[in-house]
């Protein structure tokens, strides 16, 4: 298992680099540097900046300098937590990140903690009982919930639970704090997506499993059921959907900014897009290289997670 953390994290490192270096050469073309200089000069737009002003502005950000120059540089400051200072914002960008996240994790494990019991327990019963009304039932709500798209089901969850019934907010008007009830709306609408995906995966699993010969053996030496599902179905079931479950963080992230834009929740999706939208590069830069982290980071903690729970690969 050490072995292969370490392969693991060094393919993750070597990821971040690449990625770095090509977000770094991205954003440092003329197109992205005009739009930070219109912004900090007070111009009208990009057609009415003069190449001189704009010349002059390069010479005093330092960015006439060579690229690996300004490259070393720039990931020397990552490294040590200075990611710049946002131009729309006006602020530092490493504390505006570091808020949103955490605004982002509540919704997070808001999700997490309702759709791990919630989607294993009904693709545990749906795989346990195969071709049942109860197995039809179960799998037709799981194929609807993952084919709606999340802006859909956002606008019907606002329109019957908000404006109709008038239950919850249908905007949050949070800045800072936590409301449990400005946060049911894109907790449900991100909840249906997922709950949906991972119950199609544990059904096909714990299905694929009660028709394997180890199954028919216990059932045919007359192991009570609840014993046979326990002791020897699910551990075997449920490795597929638990190493799945990880992979959802780099979903979550990827998501979450339909939502959070939506729903005007102020959380990391909400951040991405206002910086994308602004052209607040520093932001984009340091959004994009937490992204990567994720994707790279929860891809390890499913292969480990796959590792511990698979007795077969760690006796190999």
């Amino acid at each position: 298992m050490i072995g292969l953390i370490v392969r693991r994290l060094a393919q993750m490192l070597l990821i971040m680099a690449t990625i770095s270096i090509l977000l770094f050469a991205v954003f440092d073309t003329d197109q992205f540097k005009k739009r930070i200089a219109v912004s900090e000069l007070g111009a009208f737009g990009v057609a009415t900046l003069s190449e001189t002003d704009y010349q002059a502005w390069l010479e005093t950000k330092g960015l006439n300098e060579p690229f690996m120059k300004r490259y070393v540089e720039w990931v020397a400051n990552t490294a040590k937590g200075r990611l710049g200072w946002s131009i729309e914002k006006n602020t530092d960008v490493g504390a505006l990140l570091g808020a949103r996240l955490l605004k982002t994790a509540e919704l997070a494990v808001a999700v997490f903690l309702i759709m791990v019991p919630l989607s294993l327990i009904l693709g545990v019963l749906a795989g346990m009982n195969e071709g049942s009304r109860l197995d039809r039932v179960i799998s037709v709500g799981a194929v609807v919930s993952t084919s709606i798209p999340e802006i859909a089901t956002a606008v019907l969850l606002t329109v019957v639970l908000a404006l109709g019934l008038g239950l919850v907010p249908a905007k949050s008007a949070m800045v800072g704090g936590f409301s449990v009830r400005e946060m049911v709306l894109p907790v449900l609408t991100l909840l249906i997506y997922d709950v949906g995906y991972v119950v199609r995966m544990t059904r096909a699993s714990m299905a694929e499993v009660m028709t394997s010969h180890y199954i028919r053996t216990a059932v045919l030496k007359g192991l009570p059921h609840h014993r046979v599902i326990v002791k020897h179905a699910l551990r075997n079931a449920l490795i597929v959907p638990f190493t799945l479950i990880f992979l959802q963080l780099n979903w979550l992230l990827s998501q979450v900014v339909v939502v959070e834009v939506f729903f005007q929740y102020n959380g990391f999706g909400r951040l991405l897009f206002d910086a994308a939208v602004f052209g607040d590069i520093a932001v984009l830069q340091a959004a994009t290289l937490v992204a990567v982290f994720v994707a790279v980071m929860s891809q390890l903690l499913s292969d480990i997670g796959y590792l511990v729970l698979n007795p077969r690969l760690r006796a190999a």
